[in-house]
C-alpha cells in the first residue's frame, strides 16, 4: 500500500466479507458465461449453416446467456447493498472523528464537513464495486484474447497489435485526471462551506444589505471549480474519440485476417461470428477507461477522509468523577487568540458572571470551563479531577450548558429538552417550569409532543427550551454562554429565582452583557483582550469607570 488512503480503501472493501465474497461469485460466474457466449452463438451459427438440427446448441446459448443475464442482476443488488454498507461505515466512523475533534477547535467548516460526509464517503464507499468491475473486465479481456488464440493464433496477434495503444490512452487517461479529480472534490468542499455560512447569515445578509458582496465571497472558487471541471471534460472527451478510433480500427483489422481465414478455409462463418465477440469483450478493457476515473475519484475521497480521520483528538478521560459541589479551578490557561494566562478559583454554590467587551474571550472562558474547548496550555479542574481525565460521559451529566443561540435536536418538543439524558417526563416538565417556558409549551397543539417543525418559537423561547434542557441533567455545574440574552429583565430574573429554588448550591458560571444579571451574581470576572483585568463583586467593579462601560445604556 502507497499511503493511508490506499488502506483506508482496503479496509472498506473489506467491511462486508461475507457480500464481499458473493460478489466477486458472481462477477466470476458473469465472467464465464460473457467468455462463454461468443462460442455458443458461433455453434448455434454453424449448426443452421451446416443444415443439422441445432436445438443442443441453442439451448447452451440460451443457458449461457440467461446465466449472464441473471448474475448481472444479482451481481448489481448486491454491489448497491455493499456500496452502501461501507458509505454507512465511513459516515459513521467520520462523524465520530468529528464529533471528537469538536466544533470550537476542529479546522474542518461546517460545509467542508457536510461535503466529505455526503460525497467523499459515498465515492469511496464504492471502492468495491469499482475494483470488482475492473478485474473482472481484464479477465473478459484477457480470456477474450486466449479464446480467440484458440480459434486462429493470427486472430490473436493481429489484436495483441491494439495493447500498447490501450495501454498507453489508459495511463494517459489516469494521469491527467487525477489531480484534476482531488482538485475538484477540495473546491467543491470549500464551495460549500461558504454556503452554509451565508445560508446561516441570511437574515444578516439581507439586513445589511450585502447580498451582492456575499454572492460573489461564496462563488469565488467556483472559477477554480469551473476550471478543474473543464480540465476533466476535455481529458473524458480525448479518451472517447482516441478509443471510438481504435475500436472499429481493431475490429476491421481482425476481420481481415478473419476473412483470409474463411477464404483458406480454416475458419467457418461461427468462428467469424466468435471473433467478432471476442473483439468485442477483448476491447472492453478500453471502453471502461473511464472506471479509471471513478477509480481515482474513490482514492481522492479516500484522502479526504483520511485527512479528517488522522487529525490528532484530545484523548478522552478515563477517570470516574469524585463527589463535590461543584468547585472549579482554571490554572494557567490559554487559547491561542482568545486566553491567556487564565487563573481562577470558583468555589461550589458561586453564582458568577463573566463580562467584558465583544471580543474578549468570554465564550472561549465558558467554552474551557465547560469542557466543550481543550486549551492550548494549562488545565480546568473540577472537584479534584482534571476535566480532560473525567469521563466524557459523566462530564455531560454534571455540567449543564446553555447557549446564546440553541441547536434543539429531536422530533417534540419533550425531546428536544431530554435530549442526551434519560430523563422522564416529570423531569422534563419541571426543567421547562424552573426555565419559565411550560406555559408556552402547554398551549401548543399538543403539549411537550407538538413535533419542533410545528413548534414556532420566538428567540427568547427558544433560549429558554435550551435552558430547561441544560437543567434537567441536574447538573452539579450550570453554564450559560449569553443564554438569557433574548429574554427580558423580568423573566431572566424570574428564571435566576427559580434556578435557586430547583437547584440550590450549583455552581453557576454566567457570560453575560447586562448590568442586572451581574448585580444578581455573587463574583465578577473582568475579562479585557483574553485576560483577567478583575474578579470581584459587581459593587466594587462598578466604581471602575471603564468597567460601567462594558455595559449598555439600558443595563446601566
Amino acid at each position: 500500500m502507497r499511503g493511508p488512503a490506499d488502506r483506508l480503501l482496503v479496509k472498506v472493501a473489506a467491511l462486508d466479507r461475507l457480500r464481499l465474497t458473493a460478489v466477486v461469485g458472481i462477477a466470476l460466474i458473469a465472467t464465464a458465461a460473457g467468455l462463454l457466449l461468443p462460442g455458443a452463438l458461433a455453434a448455434a451459427v454453424d449448426a443452421v449453416v451446416a443444415g443439422r438440427p441445432s436445438w443442443p446448441e441453442v439451448s447452451w446459448l440460451l443457458l449461457v446467456g440467461g446465466a449472464e443475464i441473471a448474475a448481472d442482476v444479482l451481481g448489481g443488488i448486491l454491489t448497491t447493498h455493499l456500496t452502501a454498507t461501507a458509505s454507512a461505515w465511513l459516515r459513521r466512523t467520520l462523524s465520530d472523528k468529528l464529533f471528537a475533534l469538536g466544533a470550537t477547535r476542529s479546522r474542518f467548516a461546517e460545509g467542508d464537513a457536510i461535503s466529505r460526509l455526503t460525497g467523499d464517503c459515498t465515492g469511496a464507499g464504492g471502492i468495491a464495486a469499482i475494483v470488482v468491475q475492473c478485474a473482472s473486465m481484464l479477465v473478459i479481456s484477457s480470456g477474450a484474447i486466449v479464446l480467440l488464440a484458440l480459434i486462429d493464433w493470427r486472430l490473436a496477434l493481429v489484436f495483441l497489435g491494439s495493447i500498447p495503444f490501450a495501454l498507453l490512452l489508459a495511463r494517459s487517461h489516469l494521469r491527467r485526471t487525477a489531480d484534476d479529480v482531488l482538485t475538484y472534490q477540495q473546491v467543491s468542499g470549500e464551495l460549500a462551506a461558504r454556503m452554509v455560512d451565508a445560508v446561516a447569515g441570511l437574515r444578516t445578509i439581507a439586513a445589511s444589505g450585502t447580498a451582492d458582496r456575499e454572492a460573489e465571497r461564496v462563488l469565488r472558487p467556483l472559477f477554480q471549480l469551473t476550471l478543474a471541471g473543464q480540465r476533466l471534460w476535455r481529458t473524458q472527451a480525448r479518451m472517447v474519440w482516441r478509443a471510438g478510433l481504435l475500436t472499429p480500427a481493431v475490429e476491421l483489422s481482425v476481420l481481415a485476417a478473419a476473412g483470409f481465414g474463411v477464404l483458406s478455409g480454416r475458419l467457418s462463418i461461427g468462428d467469424v461470428v466468435a471473433t467478432l465477440g471476442y473483439v468485442a469483450l477483448g476491447l472492453g478493457l478500453v471502453t471502461q477507461i473511464p472506471m479509471l476515473t471513478m477509480l481515482s475519484r474513490a482514492r481522492g475521497c479516500a484522502e479526504r477522509l483520511v485527512d479528517v480521520l488522522d487529525e490528532p483528538a484530545p484523548v478522552p478521560g478515563k477517570l470516574p468523577l469524585l463527589p463535590g459541589d461543584g468547585t472549579l479551578e482554571v490554572r494557567h490557561v490559554s487559547v491561542t487568540g482568545a486566553l491567556a494566562e487564565i487563573d481562577l478559583r470558583i468555589d461550589g454554590g458561586t453564582f458568577l458572571a463573566v463580562v467584558g467587551r465583544s471580543g474578549s474571550g468570554k465564550s472561549a472562558l465558558a467554552a474551557v470551563i465547560g469542557g466543550l474547548l481543550t486549551p492550548d496550555e494549562g488545565q480546568v479542574v473540577l472537584d479534584g479531577r482534571p476535566l480532560e481525565c473525567i469521563r466524557p460521559e459523566e462530564l455531560r451529566a454534571v455540567v449543564g450548558y446553555a447557549f446564546e443561540r440553541p441547536v434543539l435536536l429531536g422530533t417534540t418538543v419533550a425531546d428536544a429538552v431530554g435530549y442526551g439524558s434519560w430523563a422522564g417526563e416529570s423531569a422534563i416538565r419541571g426543567a421547562c417550569r424552573t426555565a419559565q417556558v411550560d406555559e408556552v409549551i402547554v398551549r401548543l397543539p399538543e403539549g411537550y409532543r407538538t413535533p419542533l417543525t410545528e413548534t414556532p418559537l420566538s428567540g427568547g423561547e427558544a433560549q429558554r427550551l435550551g435552558l430547561a434542557r441544560a437543567i434537567v441533567h441536574n447538573p452539579r455545574v450550570l453554564i450559560f454562554d449569553d443564554a438569557t440574552a433574548s429574554l427580558d429583565t423580568v423573566t431572566e430574573a424570574a428564571v435566576e429565582r427559580a434556578l435557586a429554588g430547583a437547584l440550590p448550591g450549583r455552581t453557576r458560571v454566567v457570560v453575560t452583557h447586562r448590568a442586572g444579571t451581574a448585580a444578581r451574581a455573587d463574583l465578577v470576572v473582568w475579562l479585557e483582550d483574553g485576560r483577567i483585568r478583575a474578579v470581584a463583586p459587581h459593587a466594587a467593579l462598578w466604581r471602575e469607570p471603564a468597567y460601567r462601560g462594558v455595559f449598555t445604556e439600558d443595563d446601566e
